[in-house]
């Protein structure tokens, strides 16, 4: 069944390996981008806490102590935030590794992160998956251990392993393309809230991508087959006629056979892409 008008929230179980999850300091004022970064890191190896400007993120530096920082470096308080966190690894005698995000991935700037003392990289837009393997391999980096990356993450009917690119809806496994996975993800990531058409061309594609008018609601469409979502009774995927689309969380107690036709009670079927009105 789907949730409740109440439960505005997504259920997310998340499978933890052993050991504390690390924390992560994140610094970015675009709500998407953190929504997007939590739901990725937030599985059981990393626990998040996200700044929109430099005094809280100084407030989280000194009073959380994280172990590692996700910097937006196009943030007016990147450059002051880094040269705090120079002070304070060196009064605690500690490093606290940092992943640098930018959109403009020219050499240059690629350069002046790296010499303000990053220690890594992401260019805008990126994979969940690649956010999640450079973040464990500083925090590797730093601590010395080696844990293995087992993340698991399950909303509603839907269990996302990224790291393998598997999708399970129900009992049915569901391959996705490095497209459909993303936006997947971003979908899950505002669960319940509805996504623009902008919205998800600037996060998926970036805003320097030239894309065709149609080129988000394709992708949309290709991933309601897959999932088995069908647009006129959407357990997945709602389309909010002239805005966007908003993922709605379900649970039930029905599995699907392997082929992945629902057991009893009957779900929808997939759409075909002439039925689709994205």
């Amino acid at each position: 069944m789907a949730l409740s008008a109440g439960s505005h929230r997504s259920r997310i179980h998340v499978e933890a390996p052993g050991g504390s999850p690390r924390r992560a300091l994140v610094l970015h004022d675009r709500a998407l981008l953190v929504d997007l970064i939590e739901l990725t890191l937030n599985h059981g190896l990393f626990v998040v806490r996200a700044a929109r400007d430099l005094a809280e993120a100084e407030a989280i530096l000194d009073q959380w102590r994280p172990h590692i920082g996700v910097v937006d470096m196009d943030h007016d308080g990147s450059t002051p935030l880094l040269e705090h966190l120079d002070d304070a690894n060196a009064l605690a005698g500690t490093v606290m590794p940092v992943l640098g995000l930018t959109r403009r991935g020219d050499l240059q700037t690629k350069l002046k992160a790296f010499d303000l003392g990053v220690d890594d990289i992401l260019t805008v837009p990126f994979s969940p998956e690649e956010l999640l393997a450079r973040c464990m391999v500083l925090a590797r980096r730093a601590s010395g251990t080696d844990r293995p990356i087992v993340p698991t993450i399950t909303i509603g009917e839907i269990e996302i392993d990224i790291v393998n690119r598997q999708v399970r809806a129900g009992t049915s496994v569901v391959h996705l393309s490095g497209i459909e996975q993303s936006l997947l993800y971003l979908l899950a990531s505002r669960s319940g809230r509805v996504l623009t058409r902008d919205e998800i061309l600037d996060a998926i594609w970036g805003t320097d991508f030239v894309a065709e008018s149609n080129i988000v609601d394709r992708h949309i469409r290709s991933l309601r087959i897959k999932l088995q979502n069908d647009y006129r009774r959407p357990r997945f995927i709602a389309t909010v006629p002239g805005v966007g689309y908003r993922f709605i969380p379900t649970f039930s107690n029905a599995g699907w056979d392997e082929g992945g036709e629902s057991a009893e009670p009957q779900r929808s079927r997939p759409a075909s892409s002439d039925d689709d009105a994205s």
